[in-house]
């Protein structure tokens, strides 16, 4: 009986999330920047269910810059800010798209490889990647297929969502949504290499 409520109570959460203004990204149609070599991909409602369904057996990381997670806010589901890409620094400016430039860090595998140790994963569990609207975290698991993990799911529209016509991120995304998510970071959740 317990089981069935918790359920209900799962399918209530991710049903409530579609009301208002959000709209759910069809894969049929990824950009191509947001499509991955393993083509596993999860809206934002679908990737709270797999990870509150799931438990410590899927890897939730938050792969945008330390700036993004900790002034912008993650989902309470994440087990950590791993950023894929990080300002460079010292700090320089991308001309051609016209903002700070990024690199990739160089220490991204050997960190979500660190996390599923502690969490007693193997490169075989399901890892999802969220990032501000879908195109690094494809990349990211891109990144993570060649080192070998097999489940690694791209949240294809992101913590902030889509740009929608008027210039905003208001399409859909996990703060569209309205999935969990918070301003308060914990120790653990931080990436501190």
């Amino acid at each position: 009986m317990k089981k069935a409520i918790l359920c209900l109570a799962a399918v209530l959460s991710v049903a409530s999330a579609f009301a208002g203004g959000y709209q759910p990204v069809d894969v049929s149609k990824l950009p191509e920047a947001k499509q991955s070599k393993l083509g596993l991909y999860l809206s934002a409602p679908e990737a709270y269910k797999m990870k509150t369904e799931g438990g410590a057996h899927v890897l939730f990381i938050d792969i945008r810059t330390k700036g993004e997670f900790q002034f912008l806010g993650t989902p309470l589901v994440t087990d950590q800010n791993i950023p894929y890409m990080e300002l460079d620094d010292p700090v320089s400016w991308d001309k051609k798209n016209n903002r700070y430039a990024m690199s990739p860090n160089s220490d991204f595998v050997s960190a979500v490889a660190a996390l599923a140790a502690r969490m007693n994963d193997s490169k075989t569990d399901a890892v999802i990647l969220i990032c501000r609207s879908g195109d690094r975290s494809s990349r990211a698991a891109n990144l993570l297929q060649e080192a070998g993990y097999t489940k690694v799911y791209s949240v294809v529209d992101g913590f902030e969502g889509d740009m929608g016509p008027t210039g905003r991120r208001d399409v859909n995304g996990w703060k569209n949504a309205d999935l969990p998510w918070s301003y308060k970071v914990t120790e653990g959740q931080a990436y501190t290499r």
